[in-house]
């Protein structure tokens, strides 16, 4: 090594165009940057700084430096490098190993970024959701409700047992209120499945097609009236395109969350094509509160008890032993406050038929 060379690190030398390497020093010579081999050797290249291309730091990632004839040094003394940097003038090291290192600011830039995606899921999201829903072709529902199907019979549902008289019956009364409703009867078909896991429950998919569990027949014993206050329920979930809203809010939040953490994979795409995870899907307590007047209102354009509903709310409470009230963590309205709210609709409507 010349008596006037300034040592700055040790590394590794890669002559241009191969992958060959040797051990080498890098020096401040003068006015030139030199790679040389091992202390003292012959000069491997040479370049003014300006002329160098110096990687930005990354961490701990070895720092590879170019000369202009393609050969390359490589060192993981990243501080010497920062110092070579900062002695030329230039900026230590690059805004991503800034960002790297652990820092205050780092904290509060995750706060940040936690709080704009609270503040996108409670304004934005609700907003993309409404002109989602506005602009869906109808052949989307249809095959998120295909899939959906498709997945329940393959996986959680299957054949009914239930008489043909006994479905005759409630296929009827299906009819008479779907009838009143702005689909029409068309617009809607009626499947009964034996529930397995699911359980006694009624649900509607997006396209207007219904499922009702035989458990939740036999829980009705024999009321049939209550049970099509269910499907009028359910109905109005169609309606009022909740389930439409719910798949979007899902994909939304699958969205904001590959923005946060990555790529989720095929988990949006499930949502939209398939739907295979509706059914877990739980309404908000608004739209619960709205498909109970929804059926309140289809049961007695039909001709049916408006309070038929509420029933079923009871027989939830006696029989399986909900009686819990509304809680600020509930998902769903509790049974009593929801019957409350049914009984008090259908005054409401009586009190404005008699004034009408």
């Amino acid at each position: 090594m010349a008596s006037d060379d300034r040592p700055i690190c040790r590394g590794d030398w890669h002559p241009p165009s191969t992958s060959r390497s040797m051990p080498a020093h890098l020096v401040e010579r003068q006015d030139r940057i030199v790679a040389v081999a091992g202390e003292g050797g012959d000069v491997l290249a040479e370049g003014a700084f300006a002329t160098l291309d110096i990687a930005p730091r990354v961490g701990s990632i070895p720092r590879r430096i170019q000369f202009a004839d393609g050969a390359l040094f490589e060192t993981t003394d990243n501080d010497a490098i920062d110092r070579l940097l900062r002695a030329q003038g230039r900026k230590r090291a690059g805004f991503v190993h800034d960002l790297e290192r652990f820092h205050p600011r780092l904290l509060i830039f995750a706060a940040a970024v936690f709080l704009l995606s609270g503040l996108v899921y409670r304004f934005a999201l609700p907003v993309l959701v409404e002109i989602a829903v506005a602009v869906t072709p109808p052949v989307v529902p249809k095959l998120m409700s295909a899939g959906t199907m498709e997945t329940l019979d393959r996986s959680v549902l299957s054949k009914t047992d239930l008489d043909e008289s006994r479905t005759a019956v409630i296929a009827e009364g299906f009819a008479r209120i779907a009838a009143q409703s702005d689909r029409g009867a068309a617009g809607y078909t009626l499947n009964f499945r034996k529930g397995g896991l699911i359980g006694p429950n009624a649900f509607a998919l997006p396209d207007g097609t219904l499922i009702v569990t035989d458990e939740l027949v036999d829980l009705a014993d024999g009321d049939t009236e209550m049970l099509v206050a269910i499907l009028a329920h359910e109905i109005g979930h169609v309606e009022l395109e909740h389930s439409l809203r719910q798949v979007y809010r899902a994909a939304g939040m699958a969205g904001l969350i590959m923005l946060i953490a990555g790529d989720v994979g095929d988990g949006v795409e499930d949502l939209l094509v398939q739907g295979g995870g509706l059914v877990a899907l739980s309404y908000s307590r608004t739209a619960e509160a709205a498909a109970d007047r929804y059926s309140v209102e289809l049961m007695d354009k039909a001709g049916y008890d408006p309070l038929a509903i509420a029933r079923f709310f009871e027989i939830v409470e006696t029989k399986l032993g909900d009686t819990s009230g509304t809680t600020i963590l509930s998902t769903h309205p509790g049974t009593p406050e929801r019957r409350k709210a049914i009984a008090a609709y259908a005054a409401q409507l009586r009190e404005d038929d008699t004034a009408n």
